[in-house]
């Protein structure tokens, strides 16, 4: 299927344009972003430091003095938080313009740099998520404890999950034209 050429535009990258979604916020959907990825980091952090507060405090049943518990959370469950978070903050300390090419930056290989660190950033989260999933897998559901220990799994991909989805918003949020941005063309 061609476009007619009145429609084409050399910049495209796809065929079928992004649709845009004019959402009815207006001039707040910048901070509305800015929140939203900060109530994602909460609840990422929270969720973790949930199930390592549960862990720590976890004992044996009253009148079983003998049963030990089985499993707790240690420094390993908390690596891929830590790379995730690193990611994250890899990613948005990135200037935006700097990646597109945009202000006529001197340095002729600072857009290729400025990508390189964001592939290291989105790396560093995704090996975050990856490794949280691993020990999810081999720490807690292979040995087949109960529930109430597989929680501190997926406790830790949930974090990861979020501070993904915190980035990522974030991203797209600081993206957008700010409430104090004029956009005038010709």
């Amino acid at each position: 299927m061609a476009l007619p050429r009145s429609n084409y535009d050399p910049r495209r990258v796809c065929v079928n344009p992004f649709p845009n979604f004019e959402l009815p916020f207006g001039k707040y959907r910048h901070a509305i972003g800015i929140y939203l990825a900060g109530g994602l980091f909460a609840l990422a952090n929270w969720t973790f430091l949930d199930a390592a507060i549960l862990s720590a405090h976890a004992h044996a049943p009253e009148g079983d003095a003998d049963y030990p518990v089985p499993v707790h959370v240690t420094f390993v469950d908390w690596i891929p938080g830590i790379c995730s978070l690193l990611g994250m903050l890899i990613v948005n300390f990135i200037d935006k313009d700097r990646i597109r090419g945009e202000e006529g930056f001197g340095d002729s290989h600072a857009v290729w740099r400025a990508r390189l660190i964001l592939f290291i950033g989105f790396a560093l989260m995704a090996g975050g998520l990856a490794g949280s999933i691993a020990l999810l897998v081999l720490k807690y559901i292979l040995a087949g404890y109960e529930d109430q220990f597989t929680y501190y799994g997926y406790a830790n991909v949930a974090q990861n999950v979020a501070l993904m989805l915190s980035a990522v918003v974030l991203w797209i949020a600081q993206s957008s034209g700010g409430e104090y941005e004029y956009n005038l063309s010709i």
